[in-house]
């Protein structure tokens, strides 16, 4: 079979399309890049909010009508839409272009729903939990890009109120260090430039696990494996947790040059009433706090956070709170996202929800406010050199790339000027100028 395969979503489904995608490509199926052209469309989906979950539904609805005008003979639904509308009797329904739908504990199944044609629709929702990492590693196909992530753990114990994870993802099962260390390693013996660290939250490794190693541990012997193996690598954490992200950590991070002293720490909220409300088991003063000892550890490390506005009960005070939060912390990168509303979530229940049009305004102007920020601290970076990761070539001349303190797919990007740079390859720039999100240079 022709197989196209549809990524929605974060970086826990990217791994996951990659998985399935190479169990596919072992099982002797080859792989497209175009629809039209797929004998078996996977469109492996995100319900986390209700803007993504519209975007998997109009993406299903396009990929379906391949089955009318192209080669398409089956299309698969896999991930959390799925796994969230598994038990609403409309779900097969409503989707009728859809020949199966498998739950985020299903992924392992792909192959032989991708070959057995003889029952339509077909539906796989396996208990979450049930799920572990064998195989994670094995067979995996890449995107093909310069950087790749690596899972420490699925799932998630936490109990935030605007959170449906747990009941998609279940609970946190932290993945056994030295399988952690495998997959990364062979993935830089694939030639990946950057390995990155995810999870729901990847501070929380090890939490689930008596007298396991915790994430500095992981950080600490994945720098010097992969350190033997190619020294130029990076390593990067994303999604850390406020509460669990300690100093050891952060000791770590500043101890290894190959590990990025980028800090992605969703703190949600300033406003320790609206923390409360939320979920979240910690103050606006222990964000502080966070904050200074990293900086005071680390003081060229880059923070980057995203929040929530318009979240039930959110006032004009509290949001004043987070805004001047904000403007003192001076985040290198910020999300903002306004509030997701769903009835099988905890926090649909809670009293005075904020119109739509008002959290608009107030992402609008946390938005606004961090534009100010960003364009200094880039504008701060002028004159300096830093070793750049290339990873494309958009004009003859033009390269973009990142730095250590720009992630993928969520910051900014570093465009170079120059000729004949290698896609892939590592080379010190000098920056000439900064704006908004980006930065310029060139080769050193």
């Amino acid at each position: 079979m022709i197989v196209y395969v549809e990524t929605l979503g974060c970086s826990r489904n990217q791994v996951d399309s990659e998985v399935m995608l190479g169990k596919l490509l072992a099982a002797g199926h080859t792989w497209t890049d175009d629809p039209a052209r797929a004998q078996v469309i996977v469109v492996n989906t995100c319900g986390f909010i209700s803007s993504a979950a519209e975007e998997a539904v109009d993406t299903i609805l396009e990929m379906g009508a391949y089955k009318q005008q192209g080669g398409c003979r089956r299309l698969i639904v896999t991930g959390c839409l799925a796994q969230r509308y598994k038990d609403d009797p409309d779900l097969t329904q409503s989707l009728p272009e859809v020949d199966v739908f498998l739950g985020t504990g299903a992924c392992e199944q792909i192959v032989a729903v991708v070959e057995d044609e003889t029952v339509s629709p077909v539906t796989l929702f396996p208990d979450p939990n049930a799920r572990g990492f064998a195989g994670l590693s094995v067979d995996r196909a890449l995107s093909g890009t310069s950087y790749a992530f690596v899972k420490v753990a699925e799932g998630c114990n936490r109990h935030c109120t605007f959170c449906i994870i747990p009941v998609l993802r279940g609970r946190q099962r932290s993945r056994p260090k030295d399988d952690i260390c495998a997959d990364a390693l062979a993935l830089v013996k694939k030639g990946v430039k950057e390995i990155i660290l995810t999870g729901e939250n990847t501070t929380d490794y090890g939490r689930d696990l008596p007298d396991g190693p915790g994430v500095a541990q992981v950080l600490e012997t994945l720098s010097r494996q992969i350190a033997l193996v190619n020294p130029t690598v990076w390593i990067r954490m994303l999604y850390t947790h406020p509460e669990s992200l300690d100093r050891q950590i952060v000791n770590t991070v500043k101890t290894h040059d190959n590990i990025c002293a980028y800090y992605d720490v969703p703190i949600q909220h300033a406003d320790t009433t609206m923390l409360r409300r939320m979920g979240r088991p910690y103050t606006r003063e222990h964000l502080k706090a966070l904050f200074a000892m990293i900086r005071e550890t680390d003081p060229d490390a880059a923070l980057r956070t995203t929040v929530i506005t318009g979240f039930p009960g959110e006032t004009d005070e509290m949001f004043d709170t987070l805004l001047d939060f904000v403007r003192e912390i001076r985040f290198d990168h910020l999300g903002v996202f306004t509030y997701s509303d769903a009835d099988d979530l905890p926090s649909h229940a809670l009293k005075h929800h904020v119109p739509e049009d008002v959290a608009q305004v107030r992402h609008d102007t946390l938005m606004a406010a961090q534009a100010d920020i960003s364009a200094q601290i880039n504008q701060a970076h002028m004159g300096k050199t830093y070793p750049v990761l290339v990873e494309e070539n958009p004009e003859p001349g033009l390269f973009t790339g990142r730095t250590m303190f720009q992630a993928p797919e969520v910051d900014g990007v570093t465009f170079v000027y120059c000729q004949g740079l290698a896609i892939g390859s590592m080379v010190q720039v000098r920056i000439t100028d900064g704006y908004e999100y980006d930065i310029v240079g060139e080769k050193a």
